[in-house]
């Protein structure tokens, strides 16, 4: 999210495709969320239809941006330190994802459904395992941040044991195992235990508890960014080649996702939950890698809106549902409709407001405190040298 990716600058330029990007991803996700949880208009409905990939198109940018990062020390020559990576990722995630979960347990009104999951398993960031929406429906969107963490885990333990043992190179074969592998297990998932509990009550969601919220079932995005990002830091010939054509590939990626829109219709469907998920995740790369290439226009396109907003991203992502909930529930004192175009326009803004307030008060003094303690071990390993 992504979600929760760092910096989006090289250290000449930023880039401002990927800032366009991440405005698309929160943009999709809190249409997607206002049309589909909470009372609106019907053309919100309408078009939040594909909102759901918004965290796919997360996924893409995290998997690329954070192995990016990983890849270049490795190109370097040089160990990946993993207490450094995990001092950025704290730095970036945990204060203000503790602030909301500490909101949502200490103040109930803020809850916007039922009841939250158990504690431990936002603190374990393990909520997206068994998620049930009947009995834990509150602050449910916390499962994508959940299968981050586990990635932001994983992925240099398994770089650093790759280095370790000498086989780098093989790390394209476990990606594409992993990627198959994915596709496999929503397929005998959906056969064996979906369509067998689909004519219960609810059976849809048993589709999201099996299928869309578990970590085996949402790797294609991470992996398919995690492949852009290995691509292009040791195939810098195919790099150069590849974003020659930025446009072209940003033409290929509306076909590819026009294509997955229509096989996920349905989304909970088997075609969807099977071939749509890794079709979204490789229409989202060429996305990114059209947004990346020099020649394309969203790269050389600057926007003070969307560079805001992608700035503001996780702020938004983490507080949207609380802030929509508690104004909507004003309703009757403002004398708004609930599903009223104007009850929409001040939820966005307020969102918006919110997530500002958040970065001002919390996000940026935290990262400015994860700057002066990278900067001090920097020092200190400079002068022991």
């Amino acid at each position: 999210m992504t979600i929760t990716s760092g910096n989006l600058t090289t250290t000449h330029t930023r880039l401002h495709g990927l800032d366009h990007l991440r405005a698309l991803a929160i943009t999709f996700v809190f249409i997607y969320h206002y049309g589909h949880v909470f009372p609106s208009p019907e053309w919100i409905t309408g078009i939040s239809k594909f909102g759901w990939t918004g965290v796919d198109l997360f996924f893409v940018l995290s998997g690329y941006l954070i192995s990016s990062q990983l890849f270049a020390i490795i190109a370097k020559g040089k160990n990946i330190s993993f207490k450094t990576f995990f001092i950025k990722r704290f730095f970036r995630i945990i204060p203000a994802y503790l602030l909301v979960v500490a909101i949502y347990f200490c103040f109930p009104a803020s809850r916007e459904r039922s009841a939250p999951a158990p504690l431990w398993k936002y603190l374990s960031f393990t909520q997206n395992i068994g998620l049930d929406l009947r009995t834990q429906g509150t602050f449910s969107h916390a499962w994508s941040l959940c299968i981050e963490e586990q990635f932001y885990l994983l992925l240099p333990l398994t770089l650093i044991a790759l280095v370790y043992a000498k086989a780098i190179k093989k790390g394209i074969a476990l990606l594409v195992t992993l990627f198959v592998l994915g596709m496999a297990a929503r397929w005998y998932i959906y056969d064996n235990v979906v369509l067998a509990r689909f004519n219960e009550e609810n059976s849809w969601i048993n589709w999201y508890k099996w299928i869309y919220y578990p970590t085996y079932g949402r790797l294609d995005g991470l992996l398919t960014g995690v492949g852009i990002g290995a691509l292009f830091q040791f195939r810098p010939m195919i790099k150069e080649k590849l974003t020659g054509y930025g446009n072209l590939l940003l033409a290929g990626s509306l076909v590819v996702l026009t294509v997955a829109y229509f096989l996920c219709i349905n989304e909970d469907s088997f075609n969807a939950s099977v071939f749509g998920f890794p079709l979204v995740s490789i229409g989202y790369g060429f996305l990114l890698m059209g947004a990346i290439s020099p020649n394309c226009f969203l790269y050389r396109f600057k926007s003070g809106i969307t560079s805001r907003l992608a700035v503001l991203s996780y702020a938004v992502y983490l507080t949207h549902k609380i802030i929509i909930h508690l104004i909507q529930g004003q309703s009757d004192k403002l004398n708004i409709a609930k599903n009223g175009v104007w009850m929409f326009l001040i939820c966005t803004i307020a969102c918006v407001a919110a997530a500002y307030c958040m970065n001002f008060l919390i996000e940026k003094p935290f990262l400015k405190w994860r700057d002066k303690i990278l900067n001090t071990r920097l020092q200190e390993s400079t002068a022991n040298k």
